[in-house]
């Protein structure tokens, strides 16, 4: 079984160590699971709408007023105020266009197509040729899942739906065989330009997602990123339009995502270099594959894929009492684990307190904030400032 790939060199099962501390009893290791976009976008809407939250869709921003006291959003004819903005409207985002943000990066060399397609002839196992690479694997659901990539000298703007026919030049270019398209169920484009906004707060306009960093997909690390800032970015907007946030801790989100986002980037830019048809690319290339045939290398690249390099997310433990750590945190709180004496500093601060034998203090997007010897409070206060009296 394979546990994930960098650059299309597969990551062994096998080869993992299976003592590694980080690893041992994580999902990475021991069977995982798929979610559809789709299915994970109906959860968080639901959720969303529980909360109370108005979700529009079809809703173009065409530009905002910000001021000291909020932003004033125009919808269409319609002018929204509120207290922040978040522009979370993905690669080619209008608030990140307004607002002016710095965007640098590199510019894309590889035309990339994922479709679900029939065709007519011969297409072999996926493989690299000398203009780029494929890969394709049988859907359940009937058709054929196509990925083809390509490098190109120049990449044209193409906003339009990808085509049976754009689709199939392609596949013929890079894998050499006369195949046909003969259905297109869906197609997608997409490059490997990479590009990160310099400062992720403008203000009372803030980025997150793909508004914030684009890069390609390889290793599937895009949608966790997102959701990484979203995740980040919330607790600490909620605490600071509520008041009870400490000095400094919006400003946080840049000190912490920006690194993390630039590290994805990192990561799928060597896979790309990796990916080039010339020479030294090649023969790098071969380098890496023998090194994902050792132990340390293999376990190194899937605890990267895994996440668990991000070593401050605490991990979901069992708490002694029937419940789990992860539970414990799904509203939101911080949490509190520690001696009964810590219950007060608990209370004073509206944290979630659970007795147990190793202190620990968690934030409310899962980042561990504290643990072992040091001045518990002095660490509340930290990211609590605020008590609640």
């Amino acid at each position: 079984m394979n546990l994930g790939h960098f650059s299309l060199i597969f990551a062994k099962a096998t080869l993992v160590d299976p003592d590694d501390p980080d690893l041992r009893g994580h999902r990475a290791v021991n069977g995982g699971g798929f979610v559809h976009r789709a299915e994970l976008v109906d959860v968080l809407a639901a959720k969303a709408r529980e909360l109370g939250v108005e979700i529009r869709y079809d809703a173009g921003v065409t530009g905002f007023d910000a001021d000291a006291d909020g932003v004033a959003v125009h919808v269409g004819d319609e002018r929204i105020r509120a207290g922040w903005l978040v522009g979370c409207d993905g690669a080619r985002s209008v608030v990140r266009r307004l607002v002016g943000a710095d965007f640098p990066g590199v510019d894309p060399e590889q035309l990339s197509y994922q479709a679900i397609v029939d065709i007519d002839g011969e297409l072999p196992d996926g493989d690299m040729t000398e203009t780029g690479f494929y890969m394709h694997g049988e859907m359940p659901q009937g058709g054929l899942l196509v990925g083809c990539t390509e490098f190109v000298s120049e990449l044209p703007y193409r906003d339009e739906p990808v085509t049976a026919e754009e689709l199939e030049a392609s596949l013929r270019r890079v894998s050499g065989r006369e195949v046909t398209v003969t259905a297109l169920h869906h197609g997608s484009r997409y490059s490997d330009t990479t590009r990160q906004a310099a400062e992720y707060r403008h203000g009372r306009v803030l980025l997150a997602g793909d508004a914030a960093h684009v890069h390609p997909p390889f290793g599937g690390q895009g949608m966790n990123l997102g959701i990484g800032d979203a995740v980040n970015l919330g607790w600490k907007l909620a605490a600071t339009i509520r008041g009870t946030a400490p000095d400094g801790l919006l400003d946080t989100y840049q000190e912490e995502r920006h690194p993390a986002g630039k590290w994805v980037q990192d990561w799928t830019m060597a896979q790309v270099a990796l990916l080039r048809p010339d020479p030294r690319s090649r023969a790098l290339r071969a380098v890496m594959r023998e090194m994902l045939d050792t132990v340390d290398a293999t376990t190194y690249v899937v605890k990267h894929i895994a996440g668990v390099w991000r070593s401050s997310l605490v991990r979901d433990v069992d708490l002694g009492d029937g419940s789990r750590l992860a539970e414990r945190c799904r509203d939101g709180r911080g949490l509190l684990v520690g001696d009964p004496e810590l219950v007060g500093l608990a209370t004073k601060y509206g944290l979630i307190f659970v007795e147990g034998d190793e202190p620990l203090l968690v934030r409310p997007d899962g980042v561990v904030a504290w643990a072992g010897d040091g001045d518990p409070a002095a660490a509340v206060s930290r990211w609590f400032s605020h008590s609640i009296e």
